[in-house]
């Protein structure tokens, strides 16, 4: 069966009975989002070889957009979901690789910040206040996350930092949601559909061993700039977005070196 028959089915069977109850109160969309893991949809972008579909932005675009008809609620879930999973198959573990696949692990993203250097939005993603500081194989990680897509309900966190020991750029951490000290202490967030769980995410610290880290130390300023950002662009600009808040398509373009922390 396509993937495209398996998307009708679910959107039938599942999304849209759960859309009702995510725009009228607010509810996020489990069993929609559960359901499209147990199809296979969850794991989509990831490799054949971990049980996913081995499929990439086109098809996750055309998913979100057609999700997004039914639920955009459940549309901006799969857009924080993909883009994180985009960083996940080639940085992330084995595991967690599996565990997608198999419709059992939700990611999301916990990349913008408050009070970041500067006033545009894109200090927010490119220029963390998040620190990292290191005690033998732990390292713990303090920050105030915004805009955080699932908060609360996804398994893991594509979390950004400052670097451990680099002199520039950022460092990128899969955070598991139900770590210790982690927590959501508000929602939802005004700006974001209902039902999407967007709120701030909280950690102070969180503590994550030191091989959470999703590339090398510093270079997620690259990841975020070539995989993350335009994977955003692509999938909000599916789901029929005005413009991605968090996202400018000229950050895209620019060279890396030109957005790297002073």
């Amino acid at each position: 069966m396509s993937y495209r028959t398996t998307l009708a089915e679910v959107l039938t069977r599942a999304v849209a009975p759960c859309a009702e109850l995510t725009g009228a109160e607010g509810r996020f969309p489990r069993g929609a989002v559960t359901a499209l893991g147990a199809t296979g949809l969850l794991g989509l972008t990831v490799a054949t070889e971990f049980g996913g579909a081995g499929l990439g932005l086109p098809e996750a675009a055309e998913v979100v957009a057609r999700t997004a008809r039914v639920c955009p609620a459940t549309s901006t879930v799969l857009q924080a979901h993909y883009a994180a999973v985009a960083v996940i198959e080639p940085y992330g573990s084995d595991w967690v690789r599996g565990e997608i696949a198999a419709g059992r692990h939700l990611a999301s993203l916990a990349l913008a910040e408050d009070g970041t250097g500067g006033c545009g939005e894109e200090a927010q993603l490119l220029t963390p206040r998040c620190t990292a500081v290191r005690s033998g194989g732990v390292v713990a990680l303090r920050a105030r996350k915004r805009q955080v897509v699932a908060a609360g309900e996804a398994d893991s966190y594509l979390w950004s930092s400052r670097p451990l020991g680099a002199r520039d750029g950022l460092s990128l951490w899969g955070v598991p949601a139900h770590a210790p000290d982690l927590f959501v202490p508000a929602r939802p967030d005004s700006v974001a559909p209902s039902g999407s769980a967007t709120s701030t995410v909280l950690a102070d610290p969180v503590l994550v061993p030191a091989d959470a880290m999703l590339g090398e130390d510093g270079g997620g300023l690259d990841i975020v700039l070539r995989t993350v950002l335009p994977w955003l662009l692509e999938l909000r600009a599916a789901a029929g977005a005005e413009g991605p808040r968090l996202v400018a398509a000229d950050v895209v373009r620019r060279p890396v070196e030109s957005l790297a922390p002073s």
